[in-house]
């Protein structure tokens, strides 16, 4: 018999719900999803009329915009695809049920956005190098209404419950969305203004930083996540010197943490107890210091007989 099988061991149940009232779905609310589902039909729908808006005038402003508010509008579906899946029970082959479904959709989603960002700042170039005709007065009707469907959106979200973090994401996303409008105005005016139609080619790119920036974190984060790295704010080595100096631990070791989805991590430790101590008191003092101090809220915890812990195990 292995040594394994002689350590007391706590493990999940396989139920999505603990028996302590653990649950891993993401706390949500039916009003916060009828806000975004809401502001994403008006996200997703403007980006059209952007889209066809920057073609129509030959502004790539706002083809470029249509792209940054295409890559919002696909945050705000990441945030309903999560409230929808945190509905859905885990099962016997999926145990913690089905939250990476939108970090691979997210991964996709970055990788595309690259690849329009690419395109984007190509076309400038070409436009900066050999200018073509803008027509000022649809770019600028365009770029108004969207200024009207964003700040719409921005209100919408601004009533919601504050808590969620899916809609403070939605929420800031919009933000971005609406400062993207408010840029793509100034340039209307100015070039109506002026006639140097350089202007739209320049904030073209401006607003294809943003879509990087958006692009970039989706793709990194999702990374992270697949490879399973530590949480962000996370110190192993730090975690684990924290768990062995609480009262009743003797030794801590073999700290893993991990991403399950954007507001829920994982840990699973070694610890033996001290002298004195009932090794059953162990896994909630472990798992309460890593909740309140790291904010991981699902822990396992292994109780090792003193001295049996092996401290060079990484």
């Amino acid at each position: 018999m292995s040594r394994e099988s002689d350590m007391l061991n706590t493990s999940p149940s396989k139920n999505p719900r603990d028996e302590d009232g653990h649950d891993h779905a993401q706390v949500m609310t039916a009003s916060n999803e009828r806000r975004i589902r809401l502001v994403l039909i008006f996200t997703a729908s403007y980006a059209i009329v952007q889209a066809v808006g920057g073609w129509f005038s030959g502004s790539l402003a706002l083809i470029a915009d249509a792209g940054h508010m295409v890559s919002d509008s696909a945050a705000l579906l990441l945030a309903l695809i999560a409230y929808r899946i945190a509905r859905r029970a885990a099962d016997a082959t999926r145990t913690y049920g089905f939250h990476r479904v939108r970090v691979l959709a997210a991964l996709a989603n970055g990788a595309t956005l690259l690849l329009l960002v690419a395109w984007i700042a190509w076309e400038a170039v070409q436009r900066i190098n050999a200018p073509v005709e803008i027509l000022a007065g649809p770019m600028l009707i365009v770029a108004v209404i969207g200024l009207g469907v964003n700040v719409a959106g921005a209100l919408i979200l601004w009533s919601g419950n504050r808590g969620d973090g899916n809609l403070r994401g939605a929420f800031l996303h919009v933000i971005g969305d609406l400062l993207g409008s408010v840029g793509a105005i100034a340039a209307a005016i100015g070039i109506m203004l002026t006639g140097w139609t350089i202007l739209d080619p320049i904030l073209s790119v401006l607003v294809a930083m943003l879509v990087v920036r958006s692009a970039w974190s989706l793709i990194s984060d999702s990374i992270r996540v697949l490879l399973q790295a530590v949480p962000r704010g996370v110190d192993a080595v730090e975690a684990e010197r924290g768990l062995a100096s609480l009262p009743g631990v003797a030794e801590a070791g073999h700290f893993h943490a991990w991403t399950l989805t954007d507001e829920s991590s994982v840990a699973t430790v070694h610890v033996s107890p001290a002298e004195g101590t009932d090794p059953l008191s162990l896994p909630q003092i472990v798992s309460g210091w890593l909740k309140e101090r790291h904010a991981i809220d699902h822990v396992t915890v292994q109780v090792d007989p003193p001295g049996k812990l092996d401290p060079g195990h990484h």
